[in-house]
């Protein structure tokens, strides 16, 4: 599956989310990989690694909460609400206007 170009018309490589694992929580026991249908993760040698970022959907974390040693992490939905309403206030700010 790629990932998506666009999200609520924000290029989606902008959008800086994606799950991010702790080596040290790490069993490696690949419930992420089994569970990601969109192929974030990739098998590694002492822990899945994140190969395709812009692959995760923003604003999902079911991985994380299937992680059973908590070893995945996101930036908190706060953050990535005030981040995507600054984006999107740069797009409408940098869009010309039609006279």
């Amino acid at each position: 599956m790629s990932g998506r170009s666009h999200y609520l018309g924000i290029p989606r490589e902008k959008i800086p989310w994606y799950p991010v694992i702790n080596p040290d929580l790490c069993t490696n026991c690949g419930a992420c990989i089994n569970f990601c249908a969109n192929e974030v993760f990739s098998p590694g040698d002492s822990s899945p690694e994140v190969i395709n970022p812009m692959n995760c959907v923003v604003g999902c974390s079911a991985c994380a909460r299937e992680c059973p040693s908590g070893a995945i992490s996101f930036m908190s939905q706060k953050e990535l609400v005030a981040l995507l309403q600054k984006l999107r206030q740069e797009m409408a700010e940098a869009k010309p206007e039609n006279k």
